[in-house]
C-alpha cells in the first residue's frame, strides 16, 4: 500500500511582504506562518513524514520551538534558488530511513497557504488515491477576467469559462514528481502540476474553496487569521 508524505518548501524570502523576515516566519495568530501548514500536515493520520525545505543558512528556524511535530517533522537545509528546485532537492535529499518507494504519494504545499483545513487535506487524498496521474487542489474562477493593453487600458475581457485557480496540496507519486521536475526548463515553472502536465499527462483538479488562500500581501495576513480562529471554532464544515 502506497504512504503519504508532505513537502513544504520554505527557502523563499517573500519579497512582496515588505518585511525582511521571510515570508513563511511572519507572525500570524500568535505563531510563524509555517507553524499553521505543519500543525494541519502533522496531524493528519495519512501521512508518515512532512519534509520542510529550508535555504541553506536558515537561522530563523531554529529560534522556534517545533518539538510538538516530533516523530513526523524532517527538516532538510538543501533549499533552491527557486521553488521547483527546492522540491527537487528536498524529494533526493529524503533520508534513507523513510523508505520513500516509487509509488508512494507526495502533497507539496506552500509555506504561505496556512488556512489549509483538515476536510480540504482529506478529500484530496481520498480523492486521489487511486489515481493514475494525481491532482490539485483547485477552485473554479469567480471573477471577470480582463486583459489590460496600453495605459492599464482594458484590452479585452477574457472568457472564464473552464478556468481553474490552481492551490496546493499538489500530489503526485514520487517518481513522477521526481520525473517531471528534471526536466530541462521546469525549474522555472511555479506549481509541480506544470511540470507534470509537461509530460503530457493529466492531472485531477479536486475542488476546494478561497479559504486555503495564499498569503502574497501584508493585508492578506489579516483574512488569514480570521479563518484561522473561525477554523479553531469549529465554524467551517467540510469544503466544496
Amino acid at each position: 500500500m502506497s504512504k503519504f508524505f508532505a513537502l513544504i518548501p520554505a527557502a523563499g524570502s517573500g519579497l512582496r511582504m515588505e518585511n525582511n523576515l521571510p515570508k513563511q516566519y511572519l507572525p500570524l495568530a500568535g505563531r510563524p506562518m509555517i507553524y499553521h501548514v505543519l500543525r494541519t500536515l502533522c496531524r493528519s493520520p495519512g501521512i508518515a513524514s512532512v519534509l520542510v525545505v529550508l535555504a541553506p543558512g536558515d537561522s530563523e528556524w531554529l529560534k522556534h520551538d517545533w518539538s510538538e511535530f516530533f516523530g513526523k517533522l524532517v527538516v532538510l537545509d538543501c533549499g533552491g534558488t527557486t521553488r521547483a528546485m527546492s522540491i527537487l532537492n528536498g524529494l533526493k535529499a529524503a533520508p534513507d530511513e523513510l523508505s520513500i518507494s516509487d509509488d508512494d504519494w507526495v502533497l507539496v504545499h506552500d509555506a504561505a497557504r496556512p488556512c489549509l483545513s483538515e476536510a480540504q487535506l482529506d478529500k484530496l487524498m481520498n480523492e486521489l488515491t487511486d489515481d493514475a496521474v494525481g491532482g490539485l487542489l483547485a477552485v473554479p474562477l469567480a471573477d471577470t477576467l480582463k486583459r489590460s493593453g496600453a495605459s492599464n487600458r482594458v484590452e479585452h475581457t477574457e472568457s472564464r469559462k473552464g478556468l481553474w485557480q490552481a492551490q496546493t496540496p499538489q500530489m503526485f507519486r514520487y517518481k513522477l514528481l521526481v520525473d517531471a521536475l528534471s526536466r530541462p526548463g521546469s525549474m522555472r515553472m511555479t506549481d509541480d502540476a506544470s511540470a507534470v502536465e509537461a509530460l503530457g499527462l493529466h492531472p485531477k483538479l479536486v475542488l476546494s474553496d478561497a479559504r486555503n488562500l495564499k498569503i502574497t500581501y501584508p493585508q492578506d495576513l489579516i483574512l488569514a487569521e480570521l479563518i484561522l480562529r473561525a477554523q479553531q471554532k469549529g465554524e467551517y464544515g467540510e469544503c466544496g
